[in-house]
């Protein structure tokens, strides 16, 4: 392939790519299932803790989710 075979530069690119920030959220949350797993075969006390860590886990990160999709452009949005 030659120079000849391209039409011209690239287009500049449409829209600036959201990522979101570094978390630690999905090691909590694999955790908190692990407790409860093993905690079905040693005592329910250790699966009632993870299941109470798992819940507030999860709000934390549905509520970081909520702001990073707010703080997206409105042309995102629809």
């Amino acid at each position: 392939m030659n120079d000849s075979d391209h039409p011209g530069p690239a287009p500049p690119a449409g829209e600036e790519l959201h990522l979101p920030g570094p978390s630690v959220l999905p090691l909590l949350t694999a955790i908190a299932i692990t407790l409860i797993v093993v905690g079905t075969t040693i005592s329910l006390i250790l699966s009632i803790v993870g299941v109470v860590f798992l819940v507030i886990v999860v709000w934390r990160w549905v509520g970081d989710t909520r702001r990073d999709i707010g703080e997206l452009p409105e042309e995102h949005l629809h």
